[in-house]
């Protein structure tokens, strides 16, 4: 069988205040192309549709139109939710899932609904166990529907997923039958791509891939935004973000992967490229320089080698209108952090104000002045 592997749409992501709706629309556009062209007998979308948990009406409609699409081209559509998807509301749309035949799981309510069964056009058996996202939280809420004993239950997160996909994929153990994962996860050992939610991807959330059964034919992960393979038991693979979310994503390749294997073939990945959307870049250099610069179908952060003075910032976007960040290059600071440590104890906030400014290379006039008014005003209240 053949499969179309996408994730992290993360649509209605704002960067650096710029909406990125129209990038979306032809991100999801190509993605449509590319399962038109390559005819997969399934399309998995694991996980993070939307960048926030209470996405637009203008975003609820490109995600179900973009999946209403795949669902089109013939193959069957399985979408789960990830952690910054609100995994309720995506089960709120199922009767509209279930009635254009899109299967849909954003939580753990019913584990039998987590096992998903099909056939290809040639005749080949798959199962699929489509695990949403789980915080700590519910991840122990969903290994108590098993009925176990309360230290069974007190364990860490690797050890709750580790249960419950045991528990999901017994019935892999049935011969002739394609057996595959989904997940949103985040794996001991896998790079992250730059954009991530940090909380979800430290903080006792990594996992390692010996969670997955030996006997899975592929698992097909997302929530890391970076395309890669995971050493494991299994084909174990993250097919990144079709599009980069922030800036420090900007040298990850952009694509989905497109997945070929069978009951006795092992799984064979290759990337397909996504390029519809703007680049992301960084550059630097004084203002001399970056009016050199020419990336007209880039979004840019700039840093700029000059000494900070008001009205910069606006120079730099006379330049170029496609800097969506502007800060002094780091390397242009002065570097005062161990001369300050040993002499902020017993410091005023005002000095301590005033050690900062000086450390950003900050003489605008007034805003010692303002700091010493604000101050003021608040110390007055207590």
């Amino acid at each position: 069988m053949r499969i179309l592997h996408t994730s992290d749409w993360h649509v209605g992501k704002v960067l650096k205040g710029r909406d990125r709706r129209d990038e979306h629309r032809r991100v999801l556009a190509q993605v449509i192309e590319i399962a038109q062209a390559e005819k997969p007998d399934l399309v998995i979308v694991a996980g993070d549709l939307y960048d926030t948990a209470a996405p637009t009406a203008e975003s609820t409609k490109l995600v179900t139109r973009a999946l209403s699409a795949l669902r089109r081209t013939g193959a069957r559509v399985v979408a789960i939710g990830g952690n910054h998807d609100n995994g309720q509301a995506l089960d709120a749309l199922r009767p509209w899932a279930d009635a254009a035949g899109i299967e849909l799981r954003g939580s753990f309510d019913n584990p039998a609904d987590l096992l998903i069964e099909g056939t290809t056009e040639g005749g080949e058996r798959w199962r699929l166990v489509a695990l949403p996202f789980l915080s700590q939280r519910y991840a122990v809420r969903a290994v108590e529907m098993y009925d176990l004993t309360e230290a069974e239950s007190n364990q860490t997160y690797a050890d709750l997923i580790a249960r419950l996909l045991g528990k999901l994929s017994e019935p892999f153990a049935e011969p002739g039958v394609i057996n595959l994962i989904t997940s949103h996860l985040t794996m001991v050992g896998a790079s992250t791509g730059g954009g991530e939610r940090e909380a979800h991807t430290i903080m006792g959330y990594a996992v390692p891939s010996t969670v997955f059964p030996q006997n899975t034919h592929y698992v097909a992960l997302g929530h890391l935004h970076r395309s890669q393979r995971v050493i494991g038991p299994c084909p174990v693979r993250y097919c990144g973000s079709p599009l980069a979310i922030d800036f420090g994503e900007e040298e990850n390749v952009c694509s989905v992967a497109i997945v070929e294997v069978g009951v006795d073939k092992a799984a064979q990945v290759r990337d397909v490229p996504v390029t519809s959307a703007l680049t992301l870049r960084t550059v630097r250099g004084t203002l001399e320089q970056l009016a050199t610069v020419n990336l007209p179908e880039a979004w840019l952060r700039v840093l700029v080698r000059e000494a900070p003075r008001p009205g910069l910032r606006e120079d730099v976007q006379e330049l170029l209108p496609n800097a969506l960040e502007v800060r002094i290059d780091p390397d242009m600071l002065p570097d005062r952090a161990g001369a300050r440590s040993a002499e902020r104890a017993g410091r005023s906030p005002r000095e301590l104000f005033g050690d900062y400014l000086d450390s950003r290379g900050n003489a605008e006039e007034g805003v010692r002045e303002l700091f010493d008014e604000l101050y003021d005003e608040v110390s007055s209240d207590k």
